[in-house]
């Protein structure tokens, strides 16, 4: 089984092996150093699950259900 950043439980940690996230989005993921290699954490789930946030390199971002199922972790 494949483990995606939406596999998290917050507080988990996981290493981003690649991310399917395509265009411009996908880019501006890849800009802001979601890349091979970089730790992430899930911080927290919203109520229902979605959206969640996860902290990279420092910052807070927040991801789509779809976004975070694309984010695959070692």
């Amino acid at each position: 089984m494949v483990k995606t950043v939406d596999n998290l439980k917050p507080g988990e940690t996981g290493i981003v092996k690649k991310h399917r996230v395509k265009g411009a989005l996908g880019k501006h993921l890849r800009e802001m150093g979601l890349v091979n290699g970089t730790p992430i954490k899930l911080e927290r789930k919203a109520p229902l699950g979605y959206p969640l946030e996860i902290r990279i390199q420092g910052f807070s971002l927040a991801l789509r259900k779809e976004e975070a199922e694309s984010i695959e972790l070692e």
